[in-house]
């Protein structure tokens, strides 16, 4: 394929697009390069995920004192929503639930990043 042929203008792209035309399809890596293809590379990278019920802060003497059967007392009220993590960061809010048996959360509540990079 010649260069010639690769070439495409982008502000005919951006006319084509609001007026419903079919757009140049040497340009769909450049409009839309978020399909599952592209995103295939990262499906096998493990993440950490952590669903905090609440915290709590004492003193080392205090932590030494504490036994089987001691209770802690966390910062959360009891249906307050608690804090999921995606690899120690804040990602969503949700509720515990029991599934088979098990613990489980489900997400209430995304939290949008301000950021936009790490």
């Amino acid at each position: 394929m010649s260069d010639e042929s690769k070439e495409f203008n982008l502000n005919e792209l951006e006319e084509g697009e609001q007026s419903g035309e079919p757009l140049d399809p040497r340009a769909a890596e450049l409009v839309a390069p978020t399909g599952a293809r592209d995103l295939e590379a990262v499906y096998e990278i493990p993440v950490q995920v952590s669903a905090v019920l609440g915290k709590a802060h004492m003193q080392v003497s205090q932590l030494l004192k504490l036994g089987r059967g001691a209770v802690v007392e966390l910062d959360r009220k009891v249906g307050e929503a608690i804090d999921i993590y995606v690899n120690n960061r804040l990602v969503a809010r949700g509720e515990v639930v029991v599934v088979d048996d098990k613990l489980g959360v489900t997400m209430t509540e995304i939290i949008k990043s301000d950021k936009t990079g790490g």
